[in-house]
């Protein structure tokens, strides 16, 4: 018996936004283009619409492609530029939680320790 593929998460109030931000953006021209054109060096005037969200767990989906989404991390939002090589990652992965600031320099009771044997 064949698994069926797993399904993914996105939140329906997300999924609507985005519809209507790209049916919006129809006039002015597609993500992918403005991707494209940002790319090899021409501006246009294309407004940047920012997405505020608390769903770490939603899967990125093509029709992101171009937009910039502020994920909250637990402190703040961060905000994300949906590109072509994140389809298929959750939004979560790219706005971390935790941030590692190095080890101590002095740590005694390793000091200790390492002295006595």
């Amino acid at each position: 018996m064949k698994k069926s593929p797993k399904s993914f998460f996105l939140p329906k109030h997300l999924v609507k936004k985005i519809q209507k931000i790209n049916k919006n953006a129809a006039g002015r021209g597609r993500p992918q283009e403005v991707l494209k054109e940002k790319e090899e060096g021409r501006s246009t005037p294309h407004q940047v619409v920012s997405f505020y969200t608390w769903c770490r767990s939603s899967v990125i989906l093509p029709s992101m492609i171009g937009h910039t989404f502020a994920v909250y991390n637990g402190q703040k939002h961060i905000p994300v530029y949906i590109r072509e090589q994140m389809v298929g990652h959750k939004l979560g992965e790219f706005s971390p939680t935790r941030y590692f600031r190095g080890h101590k320099k002095t740590d005694r009771k390793a000091v200790r320790k390492k002295n006595k044997i």
